[in-house]
């Protein structure tokens, strides 16, 4: 080993995080800081330079290549060249926010360095097209690496998610690059590795800090795409690749699934594929009353266990074709948890509350006290009214014990998006709430109650303005009548209507 690894990696962290620290103090000293606001889930202003602690491990990795590895000089320097137009066009766009199309601009310009400069190419797809791209090799090459700079960027919405699930990434291909022919790219990703978590210590939600004190940002997570772009495509390539390029989508699942998935969920919606939401996997998972970390466990373990199931292909030698086929099948159903949250939201409720997870905080008082057997009763029967009418998500909170309630009890909780699109349409919606109510109290014996948050215009109807998921499912409007991101939303506790507790009905 020319090398120590673990001294390399130990050095990495050490670096990121100080490099992370000075930045920090240089931000809030020009005050340069992603602020709260429009589709983001963050309240206070936080820097976004975590990428420095990516970018300056990246360097103390290229400078290690090119003393011990001098052949491939070519190749380092276009990687590093690469790295330092992403990082910085990404630390522009993070402060005057640039449009999509000057990105796209330079990502493709990126690209074609990668490619033509750097000889990072796809050449061919395994089993999966058994002939050479040719032609295509390049168009094919350069849209590939554009799609990971986006996923990366996408996944990015929460306290350490995007950090997580790249480390996992990175992890799993230090396994497959664990061997002579591959040890350039070894030393490259564990200096990477050491980079995301001397950034992640800043960035996770842990006892010495309720929230991120530092965001990746556009140039961190773009850097990272471009890394694993890079990566990906040039191990599963030559004469003796350390993967194939289908196991490549299995180690870069969740990032990718959840891009792809959002895309195709907008364009099928009739909405613009680069007008940001709350409609990713992540947001799906906090609507259903999972806290930031929760959230980041729940799909980090997904994205190891799906990354684990594209390394058993690779070493069992499993057809090419079958674990496309199993990688599309995973595709589509969470494409459909992304398209009708209102399916699964109730499941992923009483999954959390199965789990003994603690729910997120209510700011009013609920009455309810039921068991597990009646709230799922009652969360099913909300379900099956409204699903497909009305944009809407049911939570499941713990009850706090009573002496004259024994054991553990729940409390329900139903919120349903306006459009605020125009007055006729939220009376339309509010006029069917009223028929709901009734028919739900008559054929089911279950009660809304109203709840209310004091707004400074003084109306007490409108519980939050947060943004949520779904659509309206309007047969003759879908294509015209979409929610906005600050519709606002009427809340309920949903109560049995004779008003027994305690799991009595």
């Amino acid at each position: 080993m020319i090398i120590s690894p673990l001294l390399l990696f130990t050095f990495c962290i050490l670096l990121s995080a100080a490099a992370i620290y000075m930045a920090i103090q240089w931000a809030n000293i020009y005050r340069i800081a992603d602020n709260p606001g429009e589709h983001k889930q963050h309240s206070k202003s936080t820097p976004f330079v975590g990428g420095v602690g990516v970018f300056v491990s990246l360097c103390a990795a290229l400078v290690v290549l090119i003393i011990f590895y001098p052949e491939q000089m070519q190749k380092w320097l276009v990687l590093g060249s690469c790295s330092v137009i992403l990082f910085s066009v990404g630390f522009v766009d993070d402060i005057v926010r640039l449009s999509y199309k000057p990105r796209l601009i330079i990502q493709l310009i990126v690209a074609l360095m990668m490619v033509l400069a750097g000889g990072v190419v796809l050449h061919d797809l395994g089993e999966l097209l058994p002939v050479q791209l040719g032609p295509l090799e390049v168009i094919f090459t350069v849209f590939a690496t554009i799609g990971v700079f986006n996923a990366i960027n996408m996944i990015d919405g929460i306290d350490g998610l995007s950090g997580s699930l790249s480390l996992v990434s990175m992890l799993l291909l230090g396994i497959v690059t664990y061997a002579p022919g591959s040890m350039p790219y070894f030393i490259l990703i564990v200096a990477i590795t050491g980079g995301l978590i001397g950034f992640l210590y800043f960035n996770l939600r842990h006892l010495a800090q309720s929230h991120a004190r530092v965001f990746l940002g556009n140039n961190g997570s773009m850097l990272i795409g471009l890394l694993f772009a890079w990566l990906l495509i040039d191990i599963s390539q030559g004469g003796s690749p350390a993967i194939r390029p289908v196991t490549a989508i299995w180690l870069l699942s969740i990032p990718l699934i959840d891009a792809v998935g959002i895309i195709h969920r907008r364009i099928y919606m009739g909405v613009s594929p680069f007008k940001s939401d709350r409609n990713h996997l992540h947001h799906i998972l906090l609507r259903a009353g999972y806290r930031t970390e929760e959230v980041v466990f729940s799909l980090v373990f997904v994205h190891l266990l799906l990354g684990t199931i594209g390394l058993i292909g690779l070493h069992l030698a499993i057809p090419d074709f079958i674990l496309l086929i199993g990688f599309f099948l995973v595709y589509a159903w969470l494409f459909y948890l992304m398209l009708h949250p209102w399916h699964f939201i109730p499941a992923l409720c009483l999954m959390h509350t199965w789990l003994g997870l603690t729910p997120i905080a209510s700011r009013n008082t609920f009455f309810g006290r039921y068991i597990m057997k009646d709230s799922h009763r009652m969360a099913m029967v909300i379900s099956k009214e409204l699903r497909g009418k009305v944009d809407y998500w049911v939570r499941i909170f713990k009850q706090p014990g009573e002496d004259s309630c024994p054991g553990q009890h729940y409390a329900i909780a139903l919120k349903i998006r306006l459009t605020d699109n125009s007055d006729n349409e939220n009376s339309r919606i509010r006029k069917y709430i009223k028929l709901l109510e009734n028919r739900l109290e008559i054929k089911h014996g279950i009660k809304l109650r109203q709840l209310a948050e004091r707004k400074e215009d003084k109306d007490w109807s409108l519980f939050s303005r947060d943004a949520g998921f779904g659509e309206l499912e309007l047969k003759d409007q879908r294509k015209t009548k979409h929610r906005s991101l600050n519709a606002p939303v009427l809340a309920f506790e949903v109560t049995w209507a004779k008003g027994a507790t305690c799991g009595k009905k």
